[in-house]
Formats: structure tokens, C-alpha cells, sequence
């Protein structure tokens, strides 16, 4: 059995933004995050608020789901 690495929020976060075919305008006008925010955050060079994180998920069409084996009780 291979061990998968689980890739970090935000790199799945920019996975999404980069999916969508949303332009970073597109992003900006719908959900008031500044382009030079998203610039920056796409470029791993700044972490986005979690106000922000919430109004893209909510654009994405994404939500936050738990790995259940991870946290089985008895280790």
C-alpha cells in the first residue's frame, strides 16, 4: 500500500482557482478579493484571510471535508 501525501488547503485551494477557468477579474468581481491578492496568493507568496478563503470556497462551489481514517480513535 502506498502512503499519499495530503496536499496543504491552499495548495488544493490554488488547484481549484486554477481549474475553474475563472479569470482573477472574474474572481475579483464576484467576490471583491483584490487581483493583486489573488496574484499573490496564487504565487505562494501570500496567505489569504479566512474571510477571503470563505468567500472563494463559497464562489468554488467547494467545502471542507474531514479525512475520517486519519483521526480513527486508537491510532
Amino acid at each position: 500500500m502506498s502512503k499519499r501525501k495530503s496536499k496543504v488547503i491552499s495548495e488544493q485551494l490554488r488547484e481549484a482557482i486554477e481549474a475553474s477557468g475563472y479569470s482573477r477579474y472574474a474572481i475579483w468581481k464576484a467576490t471583491g478579493i483584490d487581483q493583486s491578492v489573488l496574484s499573490r496568493f496564487m504565487a505562494g507568496k501570500f496567505n489569504l484571510s479566512l474571510s477571503n478563503i470563505d468567500r472563494l470556497a463559497a464562489f468554488l462551489g467547494l467545502r471542507l471535508v474531514q479525512d475520517r481514517r486519519r483521526h480513527a480513535k486508537g491510532g
